[in-house]
């Protein structure tokens, strides 16, 4: 795959098609690329994050239990898991394991930080996407409190 089909898959992103075509690039460019064959982890539930991962190919499936191997989700190409990571420090909530050989962009916090360093238009962008779903996260939890007060 070219770094402008990689360019152009990150863009379908929300939280990325934010940042200016320069600003994907670098991203693109300067994030890791790590290979998965089917089985392999990804990341552990519970683990600490310093970054996201963006699906290039293949999946991922995304556990909660590995005791009982309850798929929660899965991660196909164009997904990106752990956008909140790239920001600020969390933990996944999931085990995220291939489904199939499986490619990924490894985009580490510090990374993204240093693009939006140099990008100050992509940031406040992203900081106006970000405060939008924060509120729209705000008004879902006061409609579900007004639901469980009249039960």
């Amino acid at each position: 795959m070219s770094l402008e089909d990689e360019i152009a898959m990150m863009a379908r992103i929300p939280v990325l098609a934010e940042l200016d075509a320069e600003a994907l690039r670098i991203l693109a460019f300067s994030a890791d690329t790590r290979s998965l064959q089917p089985g392999d982890i990804l990341v552990r539930r519970g683990a600490r994050s310093d970054g996201g991962y963006f699906v290039l190919s293949g999946s991922l499936s995304l556990v909660r239990d590995m005791e009982t191997n309850r798929e929660v989700g899965v991660a196909m190409a164009g997904d990106l898991i752990g956008e909140m990571a790239m920001i600020a420090p969390t933990e996944y909530p999931f085990t995220a394991v291939a489904r199939e050989p499986t490619t990924l962009l490894r985009i580490a916090r510090t990374l993204f930080q240093r693009v939006l360093r140099e990008y100050p238009g992509s940031a406040a962008r992203l900081r106006t996407t970000i405060e939008k779903k924060l509120a729209e996260f705000n008004a879902e939890l006061q409609t579900l409190a007004a639901g469980t007060k009249s039960d």
